[in-house]
């Protein structure tokens, strides 16, 4: 796709998702010393501590703390297993075998086999649903259980005060296809009544609060591969301006699919690694050649520290803010100048309250283009001058690029790092591009005290969206 050149652009004041900075404003109340027994955390620097006293945000209702995590993915359904896979450096990609793809370019992907959603979804709803929404809801539920809000438990909690907000870049891709495939070879009688309801973006939240009996905000987002940190974002400033206790919030996709495979073919976006699909996505090497495809669902509950409190919940870690821009550039190329990222980033960092030499790692977006990945190496270094105390890894070098997922299984790759000490690393790094000039946890994990982290996720559109996260410290 041609690149448009345009002139050199100002990064726009206006942030209609941005909520008000008084958060910043703090209060003396100070949660019991109790709960800093729910996990150990990383003391920041001395230096560190003292930029960041004032500005981040102290008031209980408004801390967002996250108290569970859920996901589907190529490593199958467990959070801890899931990171164990990424630690060890297991690539998840195999070749596609859901149908014949012997006739595309690409004939391999972050393919999720064996799942299974008993005890989370009934049999009858299970054999209709998308697997988007499959994933979306047995993610949902399995946050749920992690935050200790399992089906005997969350009666508990005030229904009208929790929310879901969990989006997707693609949708119910499989029920759409099927659709319009139904309508050329058989006429609109052949339709399912389920086409629109299932093939619609917001139905996963939708499903999954009818089912949870959730009445608060609820909606979908919808911003391609920078969708679940959007929704992060979102989920957040509900709950500061008091519109909601607890959010359910991530993304879901499942496009390993004819159309959907057929669709980024067309685009030129995928590597066509036949050979070797396991070291296809590689992250800043010379040799990369294009993204892989994944799919999965990765999903946070996040609550304000005081409703956490209140029920004893176990904090994993604090969301501290966040921020998302667009390039206003071009349809799928980044700016060559990496203004709508830098500015977003530091967004990110205003908005939690933190200096850029607090933070020291980086979930990157990386996701093994030829341009997009130094563009983004090139926007992270106009923020942060001093590279060499930063660990940046690439999750999407084992389970692929999981668009609207993407950033929500990412998050909960970079809190489990918080949470392990360990930082899982980016694989096949056999030529590294020399101008990266990052620590990117070359093909061996490393041992790693994370202070505060961040996640980017982009997305076609100019979509940028930066998350930021930390140990939890009463």
């Amino acid at each position: 796709m041609q690149t448009i050149q345009t002139p050199p652009l100002r990064p726009s004041p206006l942030d209609p998702l941005r909520k008000p900075t008084s958060h910043f404003l703090s209060i003396t109340r100070k949660p019991p010393a109790s709960v800093s027994r729910r996990l150990p955390f990383v003391s920041a620097s001395a230096s560190a501590s003292t930029v960041s006293a004032a500005k981040r945000e102290k008031d209980p209702k408004k801390r967002v703390v996250i108290t569970g995590m859920g996901l589907v993915s190529v490593f199958g359904n467990d959070v801890d297993a899931y990171y164990e896979k990424l630690l060890a450096g297991e690539s998840g990609i195999t070749a596609i075998d859901r149908f014949d793809a012997s006739k595309f370019p690409t004939r391999f992907g972050g393919q999720i086999r064996g799942f299974k959603s008993e005890g989370y979804i009934d049999g009858k709803n299970d054999r209709r649903l998308d697997d988007c929404l499959r994933y979306c809801i047995v993610a949902g539920k399995k946050a749920l259980e992690n935050a200790d809000l399992a089906p005997d438990r969350i009666g508990k909690i005030d229904k009208e005060r929790a929310g879901v907000l969990v989006g997707t870049g693609m949708g119910g891709l499989t029920v759409f296809s099927d659709g319009v495939q139904a309508l050329i070879e058989k006429g609109y009688r052949k339709i399912t009544p389920f086409f629109i309801p299932y093939a619609i973006t917001n139905m996963g939240s939708a499903l999954l609060a009818i089912d949870l009996g959730f009445m608060g905000p609820n909606y979908s987002i919808s911003t391609a591969c920078a969708t679940s940190n959007y929704c992060f974002y979102a989920a957040a400033n509900h709950i500061r301006r008091g519109e909601a206790d607890m959010m359910i919030a991530g993304g879901t996709e499942a496009a390993i699919i004819p159309i959907g495979l057929g669709g980024f073919v067309a685009c030129r976006a995928l590597s066509q690694r036949n050979d070797d699909p396991k070291t296809a996505s590689r992250p800043w090497d010379k040799a990369r050649d294009g993204f892989v495809m994944g799919e999965g669902a990765g999903v946070l509950v996040m609550e304000s520290l005081e409703h956490a409190m209140k029920r004893d919940a176990p904090i994993i870690a604090e969301y501290l803010g966040g921020a998302v821009n667009c390039d206003a550039y071009h349809m799928t190329d980044p700016r060559s100048d990496g203004l709508g990222v830098s500015s977003c980033i530091q967004s990110s960092l205003e908005d939690a309250g933190v200096s850029p030499e607090e933070v020291n790692y980086i979930n990157a977006h990386a996701t093994s283009t030829v341009v997009g990945d130094l563009a983004e190496v090139n926007a992270i270094k106009k923020v942060f001058k001093n590279t060499s105390g930063i660990k940046m890894n690439a999750t999407k070098s084992m389970i692929g690029h999981c668009l609207g997922a993407a950033g929500g299984l990412e998050a909960i790759a970079t809190v489990k790092a918080i949470t392990t000490g360990w930082v899982h690393p980016t694989i096949n790094q056999f030529n590294p591009e020399p101008a990266v000039e990052f620590d990117t946890v070359p093909n061996t994990k490393q041992q790693h005290e994370v202070n505060v982290a961040i996640s980017n996720s982009f997305g076609f559109g100019g979509h940028n969206s930066v998350v930021a996260f930390s140990a939890f410290k009463p």
